[in-house]
């Protein structure tokens, strides 16, 4: 997303300094040309400035990653959204408002070394534009978002915990969006959603304690 607003705390940097253990670790008991590590969890968590972070600590290790957002691939475009979701009900709200077609193609180009058109959400004007980039010689593929977790070709997959008062601080700090009643609602949705997909995570972080799922 072009102008998101990010602000790095010494917790994101050790989250993404456990997360780059794992990630170490996993390529060296099974060495891959390509690995694809999603960073998922509910609104603030801070999966946009941990996959910033893991970015730069895996390029100091010469290793070539991308990042993309999976609010990018919202089927409806952000201006439109609110009442798209007023219209349809709270229940409409989930995985299913994504285009996991064009994000399973995006990844299929990176798997295969392949040039690809991108999605990329412009949170300044709201308008969706077009990315162009070239996954040759790109390693690492890091994928954040609500349900990025969902990706089943992925090689490590994170989630951030927080409480659902927690998201809704994080939600006025952000700023992308206005916190009115009926944000609220749409928050205690995506937490709902999210808690009921959360098992399929490899490792957890919530900022106090880090474990692996068995």
């Amino acid at each position: 997303m072009l102008n998101d607003l990010i602000t790095v705390t010494p917790r994101h940097e050790n989250a993404a300094r456990l997360i780059l253990e794992k990630v170490l670790e996993i390529r060296s008991d099974e060495p891959k040309e390509k690995m694809i590590i999603t960073i998922s969890g509910e609104v603030g968590t801070g999966k946009s400035t941990i996959s910033i972070v893991l970015g730069r600590l895996l390029k100091k290790r010469k290793i070539k990653v991308k990042i993309i957002d999976l609010d990018d691939y919202y089927k409806i475009p952000p201006l439109e959204r609110r009442k798209w979701r007023m219209e349809n009900g709270l229940n409409s709200i989930g995985y299913d408002e994504y285009n996991w077609d064009k994000l399973n193609q995006n990844i299929n180009d990176f798997m295969r070394n392949r040039k690809s058109q991108l999605p990329c959400v412009d949170l300044i004007n709201g308008n969706v534009d077009e990315l162009h980039t070239d996954f040759k010689h790109v390693e690492i593929l890091i994928v954040n978002g609500l349900y990025s977790i969902l990706i089943e070709d992925a090689n490590l997959k994170v989630m951030i915990e927080q409480t659902y008062d927690e998201t809704r601080h994080a939600q006025v700090y952000s700023q992308k969006e206005n916190l009115d009643a009926y944000r609220l609602k749409v928050l205690e949705r995506e937490h709902e959603v999210v808690k009921s997909i959360k098992s399929k995570a490899d490792f957890f972080i919530d900022f106090e304690h880090s474990y692996f799922h068995l």
